[in-house]
């Protein structure tokens, strides 16, 4: 499977900060003057994109099996979330939102002890 996900914002530099902290390096590559991606694994990418018209609609949840490690180091980089949910199938969802108010949201089930 591939991703190539999305995220519309009204300030590609105060983008680029915000995700380069969130997802804990600088973008991977700048197609362009008006996105910059980050890559998560092979094939599978997030970007941000400047379209101030429909910035803050974004939403995107990322499933990882290290989301304890994670969150601890958005955290250290001096991002606190939005939201901290636990589902009756024993699923975290811990939600960001950047200056536009776009939703990223990570993802995972406790290892299993």
């Amino acid at each position: 499977m591939e991703l190539f996900a999305g995220i519309p914002v009204a300030d590609l530099e105060r983008a680029k900060r915000f995700y380069s902290r969130l997802l804990g390096a600088e973008p991977s590559f700048l197609p362009n003057d008006t996105e910059a991606v980050w890559t998560l694994e092979e094939q599978r990418h997030v970007y941000v994109v400047l379209d101030a018209e429909r910035a803050g609609g974004g939403l995107v949840t990322l499933f990882v099996d290290d989301l304890e490690e994670r969150v601890q180091g958005i955290e250290q980089r001096g991002i606190e979330p939005t939201t901290d949910e636990t589902y009756s199938n024993r699923v975290r969802k811990v939600t960001y939102r950047d200056a536009d108010g776009n939703e990223v949201g990570f993802g995972g089930r406790p290892s299993e002890a």
